[in-house]
Parts: C-alpha cells; structure tokens; sequence
C-alpha cells in the first residue's frame, strides 16, 4: 500500500487525495466500510493496546485537480485506527 494525504470534511468523509505529488478531488459520494485488519501478516502479536482489529476503508471515485472534464478513477483508501494516516491500496485506479 501507499501512504496518501487526504483531506476530509468536518464528518470525516474525504474530499481530496494527495498521492504522488498531485491532487485528486472527489467527484462522486464516497463508500465507506469496516474489514477485519490481517495484523498476523505483519506481527507475532496482536498491537498492544488496540482494542480494535477493524480497519476502515473509503472507495472514493475523484478527478485530477479541478477539472470537470477529467475522467474518474477509483480509489480504495484505508484509515488506521491508530494514528489516522491514510493508505491507497495498490492495483486499485
């Protein structure tokens, strides 16, 4: 996965992707849903502390900058509980 900026409204929901330098802005009413996180894949134990093993996940459609022209490509982002940072996952546009 890819770290990603995004920036949200004042509910959460995101409204702009910044990945790779460029800014991609939501054109369409994001999806947003909860998955199990696999944390087994990435530690012998389960986080210390994190009472929660969902992760949050946004299929947003956005175009590039503000042009109403642009094509919409889809993205799925998820949100760690933790710190908040956001991921694009990869082979999803």
């Amino acid at each position: 996965m890819e770290h990603v900026e995004v920036r949200t409204s004042s509910a959460g929901v995101p409204v702009v992707v910044r990945r790779n330098g460029h800014e991609w802005v939501i054109g369409a009413e994001p999806v947003r849903w909860f998955e199990r996180t696999q944390w087994w894949k990435y530690s012998l134990r389960m986080p210390k502390g994190q009472g929660r093993v969902d992760v949050q996940v946004w299929q947003v459609q956005a175009r590039l900058g503000r042009n109403p022209r642009s094509d919409l490509v889809t993205m799925e982002l998820e949100r760690e509980s933790g710190d908040g940072a956001w991921w694009v996952r990869q082979g999803v546009t």
